[in-house]
């Protein structure tokens, strides 16, 4: 039994050290994306959505249950590949305060309202 009960926390450890891994997690999350869409579908539902952020980033990202009511909110009902890769991006980027963001940068429409609806409520 103590043989079978190290060898799984091994590898448990092992898994977890993939998952720190800034490379192997990207790949993960990038995998996450067409294993959870629907396969006749170009993109995720939102809903969906939402709950493989939340298992991906809801531990990691300090915006996280930000970001979530704001998907909550919003007038999207799907999220496509590339607004999903730059969640990511985003998430490992940008600091909580939003302090370092570029408007002028490339990021999709999804995260300049995201930030523009995050930064009026903190004026508020």
């Amino acid at each position: 039994m103590c043989d079978c009960t190290e060898k799984l926390q091994n590898k448990f450890d092992f898994l977890r050290s993939h998952l720190n891994d800034i490379s192997s997690f990207k790949n993960i999350y990038r995998y996450a994306f067409d294993f959870a869409r629907d396969k006749d579908q170009r993109s995720l539902d939102i809903d969906t959505a939402k709950s493989m952020l939340a298992l991906l980033l809801g531990r990691t990202w300090p915006l996280f249950s930000v970001f979530y009511q704001y998907l909550e909110q919003s007038k999207y009902r799907v999220m496509n590949k590339d607004q999903w890769y730059n969640v990511l991006e985003f998430s490992r980027t940008v600091h909580a305060d939003l302090s370092n963001y570029d408007e002028d940068g490339a990021w999709p429409v999804l995260l300049d309202e995201f930030v523009e609806w995050q930064k009026v409520r903190q004026t508020s």
